[in-house]
């Protein structure tokens, strides 16, 4: 059955089109504009979708030649083209292990780690305090917080711990001169998982000289996945945030509250929301 009904004052060329839509053919279309979106999401504020932006410009170029009969800038560009299609999987390979990793941790849908109200409010004031006490006694600590993306990978080769989250468990945790002060915590939902982690270095070359090891240990591991990683510089107990591979930093206890916040609690995004998202990243 056609999914539009047909109007005298659909020009006659378009009706024999709009007669071969059924319903089956635009659900098609949503889902592929459904997954076309995460992986856009997926791809944003990483240097792919710069290289993306870059292809496009020569597939449009690429055309044009073709269009204008130019045989040797054509024959240039298709042999480029060839090139970069070929290198496309080395060139994107975090990207690639990054979305392969959001589609078997179940990522690409949902998140894997819910809680009710109560419980993300007492997380969120737990954490709140414990950063605000490390940037006060300018204690150096790192801490991991989990999202769709499973992190066993890292937590296994840490100390293993499986307790709920507290400010004082976790003020005891990055104490100085002990065990479990160095490397990064790992926090899922409520519970703390695991301690003295170890974490990727970022290989980005452009960072402040100002950024030691723990801020480019939590670089390197939100380049790779959804995490959102908290920092307390030891040398001056600034706050910082990283995730999706950048960073904020100077953050006070009522800015960090404010993102820790959509990261606990079970809140759908709106359409609208969605769409002011996407706005504000085509704007920056």
């Amino acid at each position: 059955m056609p999914f539009f009904d047909m109007d005298l004052s659909v020009p006659f060329q378009y009706r024999g089109i709009l007669a071969t839509i059924t319903f089956r053919d635009v659900a098609d279309i949503f889902i592929v504009a459904a997954i076309l979106y995460k992986i856009y999401e997926l791809l944003a504020d990483t240097r792919a979708i710069t290289l993306i932006k870059g292809l496009l410009v020569l597939l449009s170029v690429t055309v044009l030649a073709s269009f204008l009969d130019l045989h040797v800038i054509a024959w240039l560009l298709q042999k480029t083209l060839t090139l970069i299609f070929v290198a496309l999987p080395i060139v994107f390979q975090p990207e690639l292990r990054r979305a392969l990793e959001h589609l078997g941790q179940g990522g690409f849908i949902g998140r894997s780690v819910l809680l009710d109200d109560n419980e993300a409010q007492n997380v969120t004031d737990e954490l709140v305090t414990t950063v605000k006490t490390l940037s006060a006694t300018k204690t150096g600590a790192l801490i991991v917080i989990e999202r769709s993306m499973g992190l066993n990978d890292i937590s296994s080769k840490g100390v293993q711990i499986d307790g709920l989250v507290s400010a004082n468990f976790l003020l005891n945790v990055f104490i100085v001169n002990t065990p479990l002060h160095d490397g990064a915590a790992i926090i899922r939902g409520k519970r703390l998982v695991a301690a003295a982690c170890v974490l990727p270095l970022t290989s980005r070359r452009d960072l402040s000289t100002e950024l030691g090891t723990r801020h480019r240990a939590a670089l390197g591991l939100s380049e790779q996945c959804d995490a959102l990683i908290i920092v307390v510089s030891e040398e001056t107990g600034t706050i910082s945030i990283a995730q999706d591979g950048h960073m904020i930093r100077h953050l006070n206890a009522e800015t960090l509250r404010k993102k820790l916040e959509p990261v606990f609690f079970n809140r759908r995004t709106t359409f609208k929301e969605l769409i002011s998202s996407w706005r504000s990243r085509e704007l920056s």
